[in-house]
């Protein structure tokens, strides 16, 4: 029988469960607590002007005194891009491996915390005690260097956390999964697995990545002019494939915005990226240079508005100008909510004269991810008790689980938990899920971060659908007669010229609401107010089926 005074092993997410990105997830034992990832999501298209999403912090902040460091899986941004936020409100170490570590840096610099942070390098043979927690890495192939998973150690028992991965058994940069480290880390029993899902509806084994570097040759073999190529700034295994492809061909290279250019210089220093002598060049140096001899390294695979990309498709660009001669291949998936963005992007570039290559017509991107058998795989390695799906949207936790109970592990021993669900272990190793914690999602909207919430998202959704209306009264202090107005002054709604007798008749309405309330003695501002917003919004509805956002403005004398 478990003894109730006795603490219990807590696992939490707090981002990246029902999504794609965000990733963070908390580790808590009594005192002591750990935090694996801190990542970032872009908005959806409905979060109007919001730049980047990052999970609640509020439950780490209330037990910051508890956390003792946060572990870092990889270098991509889903899993680090929170970090420069979460790091305004708690001051711990950062472990992770010497590449995930340079690109962090870079970050940090960034935004003032690099002196402040303390980073601390792991190593896949390394163990670390974090509190009453010992971890050990093993690594893991993925679309980036220096991937790790991690072994916790918990006075509960052992607790595995496989981080973005697949099976990449010809990886770029040699470092093939450690699987015999894995296995004998799991030998003694695994109590719970918390596995990567993004792939899980999709068949048999994510290719190799070395599967793009064919398709690129082929493509660069053909092209006649410029190569463009647009990649995640931290993909640096596509990055090296590039690179080697356009070597073999004697062209030079230009890298062109500022995440690829500040990731190339890292990973170049750092040794992950290798570049041969002279083939680097500065983007203004391509004018020196016949188009067949250069090729440009750019970001904006996402269709981000601002990025170097989107510039060259707007002609917008300071040193490329797109021309029919020029081949473009945009080297990755889109990540959910960019598919807009993306084909407007690429749609600009065919305009242009340009040929363009991309994921769904192409095979110019292969996943990071492993997919089902892969999934199984690690699985059969694990072995572990209980099995808590993570990263991805729900149907991919759901398949995820479903792959779980077809390699035999029980049913009730799956939690196929959302974002908050806490999965609390007792002394004996038996697992519940009851309680929630916060875990919703911080919006940074230029330099404010989390003062944007779901009303004013709302607002600004109303504002671009269907524009404003301002409706300005002057009206006597004492007896709520209306003295001047109504003045209508409109955004983004009606063209005012086209529209006379609509807003004169709008005119009328709020003149008679206002006799009304005058009649009644009504002076209360918030009275006045919804009662001209009611006639308003309902004599507009009735009239043109919109629904504009209705602000009045209330002048008393």
């Amino acid at each position: 029988m478990a003894n109730n005074n006795k603490p219990r092993l807590r696992l939490i997410p707090l981002g990246g469960l029902g999504e794609v990105g965000k990733n963070m997830f908390v580790v808590e034992y009594g005192p002591d607590m750990m935090l694996i990832d801190a990542g970032l999501m872009f908005p959806e298209d409905e979060m109007l002007g919001i730049d980047l999403v990052l999970p609640d912090f509020a439950y780490v902040r209330k037990n910051k005194d508890k956390l003792k460091g946060i572990f870092i899986t990889h270098g991509h941004e889903d899993h680090t891009g929170a970090l420069p936020y979460l790091l305004r409100d708690v001051n711990v170490p950062i472990y992770g491996t010497r590449l995930t570590l340079g690109l962090i840096k870079g970050k940090l610099e960034e935004h003032h915390l690099l002196g402040s942070t303390k980073l601390i390098e792991i190593h896949p043979n390394n163990a670390v005690k974090l509190g009453c927690f010992k971890l050990e890495f093993f690594r893991m192939t993925h679309s980036i260097p220096d991937g790790v998973g991690v072994a916790i150690h918990t006075p509960v028992g052992l607790v595995v956390h496989s981080g973005d991965f697949k099976l990449d058994q010809t990886p770029i940069d040699g470092n093939v999964i450690g699987f015999d480290k894995i296995s004998s880390l799991c030998s003694k029993g695994v109590l719970a697995l918390m596995s990567d899902s993004t792939n899980a509806e999709t068949p048999g084994y994510t290719p190799s990545e070395r599967v793009v570097g064919e398709t690129l040759h082929k493509i660069f073999e053909k092209a006649e002019g410029r190569v463009i190529v647009a990649s995640f700034a931290s993909h640096i295994h596509r990055i090296q494939q590039v690179i080697d492809t356009a070597h073999r061909f004697g062209r030079k290279l230009a890298v062109t915005g500022l995440s690829m250019t500040n990731n190339v210089e890292i990973a170049s220093q750092l040794g992950y990226l290798k570049i041969p002598k002279k083939m680097m060049i500065h983007p203004a140096e391509m004018r020196r240079y016949s188009p067949k001899q250069l090729c440009v390294m750019s970001t904006g695979s996402q269709g981000e508005p601002m990025s170097a990309l989107a510039r060259m498709a707007n002609g917008e660009h300071k040193w490329v100008d797109i021309t029919c001669e020029d081949t473009i291949i945009i080297s990755a998936s889109a990540v959910p909510g960019n598919e807009k963005s993306i084909s407007q992007t690429i749609d600009r570039l065919f305009r242009c004269g340009a040929s363009v290559f991309y994921d769904s017509i192409s095979g110019v991107h292969v996943s990071g991810h492993g997919a089902k058998d892969e999934l199984r795989l690690m699985m059969n390695l694990v072995k572990p008790k209980y099995f808590i799906p993570i990263h991805g949207e729900y149907r991919h936790l759901k398949l995820h689980a479903e792959i779980a109970e077809e390699m035999g592990i029980p049913k009730d021993h799956i939690f196929v938990a959302s974002n908050g669900d806490v999965v609390e272990f007792d002394e004996n190793g038996k697992a519940y899920m009851k309680e929630k914690v916060p875990a919703g999602a911080i919006l940074v909207d230029g330099l404010g971060v989390g003062d944007i919430g779901d009303v004013v998202l709302r607002d600004r959704q109303q504002l671009s659908n269907d524009g404003i209306l301002i409706v300005v009264v002057t009206i006597d202090k004492q007896t709520g007669k209306l003295i001047a107005g109504p003045d209508l002054v409109t955004r983004g709604f009606v063209y005012v010229r086209e529209s006379g007798a609509l807003l004169d008749e709008a005119r009328e309405r709020v003149i008679r609401a206002l006799e009304k309330t005058s009649k009644e003695n009504i002076t209360d501002w918030a009275v006045l107010k919804n009662d001209v917003r009611k006639v308003l919004s309902a004599f507009i509805y009735d009239n043109i089926k919109r629904r504009p956002m209705i602000m009045p403005i209330i002048v008393e004398v």
